[in-house]
C-alpha cells in the first residue's frame, strides 16, 4: 500500500517593501551678487591690461602700418594733382585738418620712410610722425619741427639717436624735395645750436628718451637745409599758438570722454558675461564673451593711450 506524501509547501515571497523615502538634500546655494561683481571686475581688469599690451605692441604697429599706407596713397595722389599742402591751409584755402598728410620723410641711414601728418597730438602720432603746426613746412625758411614716437605705434623715431653727423634727411612736400644734413643729436643739457642766418632752413626731429614705454625726456636731432629754400606762404598764426596737447611729452585731456564711454561699454559687457556664465554655461560664455571683451579692451586702451605722452 502506497502512502502519498503531500508536496512541500511553496515558499511565498514576502510582499515588496517600498524604499525608504529619500531625505531632501541641502538647497542649492543662492546666487551671490558679490561674486558676479568680482568676476566682472576681473574681466574688466584683464581686458584693459591685455588691451594696453596689444595697443602698444602688435595692434598698435598694425594700426600704424595701415594708417601709413592710407596716408601715403593720399599724399601721392595730391602730389600728382598738385594739391598737396604748402602751408597752414589747403589748396582750397581751408585750414589743414589734424592728421592730414603734409610730407614724406626719408632717412636713408635708418631705412626710414614715413608720411608726416599735420599736428603733434598723441592721436596724430599714433599714425606716424607729426609736423608741429606753428612751424614752417620742411624746405621753407625757418626751423621746421617734426615729432615721432620712440616705442609705440610703429616706433618710427626709435633709432634717431644713432644718426651720425652729416647723415641725409629727405623731405618731400608739395613744393619740392628738401634735403637736410644732420649737424647734432641733442640730449637734455646739451648746448643749443648756433642761431641760423636769415633766410636759412633747419629741421628738428624730436622724440623721447628713456627705457621702453617710459619716456623720461626729449631727444632732438638738428639738420641744416642744403637745397634751395622754398617760398613760404603767408602764415595766419605765429609761433607758439598751438595747444598744450601738441607740446612734446604731452597728453590729450580731451580723450577723457572717449575713455568714459569705452569703459561703460566694457563694464556692461563684463556684467553680461558674468550673468551668462551662471545661466548659459562655461564654454558657451567663453566663446562668445572673450572676443567682445577683447575688442572693447583694445578700444578702451586705445582711447586711454591718448592721455599718455605723445612721444611714448
Amino acid at each position: 500500500m502506497t502512502v502519498l506524501t503531500p508536496p512541500p509547501p511553496t515558499a511565498v515571497a514576502p510582499p515588496p517593501h517600498d524604499p525608504p523615502p529619500k531625505r531632501p538634500g541641502p538647497p542649492p546655494p543662492a546666487a551671490r551678487p558679490g561674486l558676479a561683481l568680482a568676476g566682472a571686475a576681473l574681466c574688466v581688469l584683464a581686458a584693459v591690461l591685455l588691451g594696453f599690451a596689444a595697443n602698444l605692441t602688435l595692434v598698435g604697429h598694425l594700426q600704424h602700418a595701415r594708417d601709413q599706407q592710407v596716408a601715403y596713397d593720399e599724399l601721392r595722389k595730391q602730389l600728382a594733382l598738385g594739391t598737396a599742402p604748402v602751408g597752414q591751409r589747403s589748396y582750397d584755402d581751408k585750414p589743414l585738418a589734424m592728421g592730414a598728410p603734409v610730407a614724406l620723410l626719408r632717412i636713408p641711414a635708418l631705412g626710414l620712410r614715413e608720411v608726416v601728418g599735420e599736428g603733434t597730438t598723441s592721436q596724430v602720432l599714433m599714425s606716424g610722425p607729426g609736423h608741429r603746426r606753428d612751424t614752417p613746412l620742411p624746405g621753407q625758411a625757418g626751423t621746421s619741427v617734426i615729432m615721432g614716437r620712440q616705442w609705440g605705434y610703429g616706433s618710427p623715431f626709435n633709432s634717431l639717436h644713432r644718426l651720425p653727423d652729416g647723415a641725409r634727411i629727405e623731405v618731400t612736400t608739395g613744393q619740392a624735395k628738401a634735403v637736410y644734413e644732420v649737424t647734432a643729436v641733442r640730449r637734455p643739457g646739451d648746448n643749443l645750436p648756433a642761431p641760423r642766418a636769415q633766410g636759412q632752413g633747419r629741421l628738428t626731429l624730436i622724440t623721447a628718451t628713456g627705457a621702453p614705454y617710459t619716456p623720461a625726456d626729449v631727444l632732438r636731432v638738428d639738420a641744416t637745409l642744403v637745397t634751395p629754400v622754398q617760398p613760404s606762404p603767408p602764415r595766419q598764426s605765429a609761433n607758439g599758438w598751438i595747444g598744450p596737447a601738441e607740446e612734446a611729452l604731452a597728453g590729450e585731456n580731451g580723450a577723457w570722454l572717449a575713455v568714459f564711454l569705452w569703459s561703460q561699454a566694457l563694464l556692461a559687457a563684463a556684467l553680461l558675461a558674468a550673468w551668462a556664465f551662471r545661466v548659459w554655461g562655461t564654454w558657451q560664455t567663453w566663446i562668445t564673451a572673450v572676443p567682445v571683451l577683447g575688442a572693447l579692451g583694445v578700444g578702451l586702451a586705445g582711447a586711454a593711450t591718448r592721455l599718455l605722452p605723445n612721444l611714448l
